[in-house]
């Protein structure tokens, strides 16, 4: 059976990636800060795994990949984010940038010894500088700054036999997103399993768009 590690699952991209997995037949492992508490997560039917995970914290960073320690897992995303809205500009770093990168390095080894060898970082299209010569907003700094750091890493994870993106979800009718955004979350979510499922080396390193376009730096 396929396993995918979902980190940021309590709602969303997340809970619905959760739910596309388990009526796939894959073994979840799925992430939120309040486990005891699942909300929607918690109906979810099927080999779903559920662990606490604040993304800042490091004990729990640790306790999860303790967790799977002898696990092996086809894929791993990253989709935990904020807005920036109700944030300050240190928080949305730490948490839209740094996170999933220290969040990724801690699971390398149960990626590595999953069949699939995949890694997905949910970024933004506003991550994407062309040049530099224009305000991204708190938000798209984090996502440019998770872009820098995914490009810096992306070949040392190739050489390790790793298949890394950083992927745009799209413009998505969720909290974040809004109630006016064009695209569904079941639409967006469809997508990107669909682009999961095909990568090849080929593939690794780049940035690609939730229904198959690669997208420019």
């Amino acid at each position: 059976m396929p396993s995918v590690m979902i980190i940021g699952a309590s709602r969303g991209i997340g809970l619905e990636l959760a739910r596309q997995y388990t009526v796939a037949r894959w073994r979840v492992h799925a992430t939120t800060r309040t486990p005891s508490r699942p909300g929607a997560l918690g109906d979810l039917s099927g080999d779903l795994m559920l662990h606490e995970l604040d993304v800042r914290c490091a004990d729990h960073i640790a306790a999860v990949a303790d967790a799977l320690a002898s696990e092996a897992l086809d894929v791993l995303i990253h989709n935990a984010g904020v807005s920036g809205r109700s944030e300050s500009r240190e928080e949305v770093m730490r948490i839209n940038a740094e996170a999933p990168i220290r969040v990724t390095q801690a699971l390398l080894d149960a990626v590595k010894r999953g069949m699939e060898k995949k890694i997905v970082l949910m970024t933004s299209q506003l991550g994407a500088r062309r040049g530099g010569t224009h305000r991204l907003g708190v938000y798209g700094d984090s996502k440019a700054a998770l872009n820098e750091a995914f490009r810096e890493l992306a070949p040392a994870w190739g050489r390790e036999g790793l298949i890394a993106i950083v992927l745009h979800p799209g413009w998505v009718r969720t909290d974040m997103g809004g109630a006016w955004a064009p695209l569904s979350v079941e639409d967006s979510v469809t997508g990107m399993r669909q682009l999961i499922a095909r990568l090849t080396p080929a593939e690794h390193g780049r940035f690609w768009t939730w229904d198959g376009r690669e997208h420019p730096w």
